[in-house]
């Protein structure tokens, strides 16, 4: 508890140093903007962790789940299919994609080393992506929701309502997850599974079912991920697929265990990204910023700690 509050504390610190002297309102826009886009590194930080908690994969397909389910989606709408099961579509062929992989190849890697199921993960990005390109020639498109003509104002500023929603989904989804790892028998069951594999199968635990509902909760995340990204961003193929690299950073952030923390740092990332944009000299250093993130979380986690010949003390 204390950790995430001091980290949250000293990333408000770096945003209100980046925000110095700006006019209030330009720095609200971008606030807004950061908060929004760091709700969804944050979302892809989260799938990530409740799967590498369940299952040790660091899933780097997620992406381009994500970007398949997203031109679904706007394809499914140049059809004149009824909006929500456009949605829906993106989001079923993420979860379609993901469980997929989860469900027939994972467990042919389970017992080899985390290094080598995160590459195979990898390679699936890839040819996903590469299907994808394929069936969708590189045009300019967007995906526009229902939520973009409504908004709030805030401090004289209007926040759309897809802002709005990206934000209250991250933090809902992590109370929702929060709860359902540490109050249900599946989510003790994946918590067990993730200290112990051969012991939980010796227990009786069925390691396949709950690592199947494991990747099913990434590839829901992923969907919903992927649309939201495809309406705040870019619908770009290789631009949605590569979103996984600032989620990584973001659950490195939360140390691939702390929920809070991927939040706090997936918010922060999308925040300080947004505000570098505001300084000449920071701006070309926005695509690292996320991964500078993490390695300041993970030095402060880490201090105090000391290595000797024994381990860790």
């Amino acid at each position: 508890m204390v950790n995430w509050l001091v980290y949250a504390a000293l990333m408000a610190g770096i945003w209100l140093w980046l925000a110095g002297g700006m006019p209030f309102k330009v720095t609200g826009m971008f606030l807004a903007s950061g908060l929004a886009i760091g709700s969804l590194y944050a979302l892809g930080g989260i799938g990530m962790v409740v799967l590498y908690r369940a299952s040790g994969v660091l899933n780097f397909s997620a992406g381009a789940a994500g970007a398949a389910g997203a031109m679904t989606a706007w394809q499914l709408g140049q059809w004149g299919v009824w909006p929500p099961l456009a949605w829906a579509g993106c989001i079923g062929v993420a979860l379609a994609l993901t469980l997929t992989y989860g469900r027939y190849l994972a467990p042919l890697l389970a017992w080899r080393e985390t290094v080598v199921k995160a590459v195979a993960t990898l390679g699936f990005a890839l040819i996903i992506l590469g299907l994808v390109s394929f069936i969708w020639i590189d045009d300019p498109r967007s995906l526009e929701l229902p939520t973009d003509q409504i908004g709030i104002v805030l401090f004289g500023l209007r926040v759309t309502a897809t802002r709005l929603l990206a934000f209250a989904a991250a933090i809902g989804i992590v109370v929702g997850i929060w709860a359902f790892l540490g109050r249900t028998e599946i989510g003790l069951q994946m918590r067990a599974v993730a200290n112990a594999r051969d012991l939980s199968a010796l227990l009786g635990i069925p390691i396949r079912r709950v690592e199947t509902i494991a990747w099913g909760i990434s590839g829901l995340l992923a969907g919903f991920t992927g649309l939201m990204f495809a309406n705040l961003i870019r619908l770009e193929p290789v631009v949605i697929t590569f979103m996984v690299i600032p989620s990584i950073a973001a659950a490195l952030a939360g140390r691939l265990n702390s929920l809070a923390l991927v939040l706090v740092g997936g918010l922060s990332m999308g925040v300080i990204e947004s505000l570098l944009t505001l300084s000449p000299t920071l701006k070309g250093v926005r695509p690292i910023a996320p991964f500078v993130i993490a390695a300041l979380v993970l030095l402060w986690s880490q201090r105090g700690t000391k290595l000797t010949f024994g381990g860790r003390d």
